[in-house]
């Protein structure tokens, strides 16, 4: 039967658990990160685990690299394409107008023409 509390083992206004009851933490390290905009980001990292290139800044969402003076470039957008430019892209002039006579004489042909 449930006694209503969902935190068991625990009092309310208990405080965090000591580094005894839950082990020692890793060794970490700070590794600082520079975006086009000279923000600095210092995640931290476990001392065994390799630092990844790029790491998104916090405050304006760009990518960072460890490097100050040669910060990653800021991303180009690619412009907006409807389905019809995406059509246009994989058929010719030619296709379309193929396409488009068959369907009309399927249509034709259903109706009865």
């Amino acid at each position: 039967m449930a006694s209503g509390n969902a935190i068991r083992g625990t009092r309310i206004g208990s405080g965090p658990a000591r580094f005894i009851e839950r082990g020692e933490p890793a060794p970490r390290q700070f590794i600082s990160y520079w975006c086009a905009n000279d923000h600095e980001t210092r995640p931290s990292f476990a001392m065994d685990v390799q630092p990844p290139e790029t790491w998104d800044c916090t405050r304006c969402g760009l990518p960072s690299g460890p490097n100050r003076e040669a910060p990653p470039d800021k991303p180009h957008a690619k412009p907006f394409k409807t389905h019809i430019a995406y059509v246009m892209e994989r058929r010719s002039e030619a296709d379309g107008a193929a396409l488009l006579e068959e369907a009309l004489a399927n249509l034709r042909r259903r109706r009865g023409e």
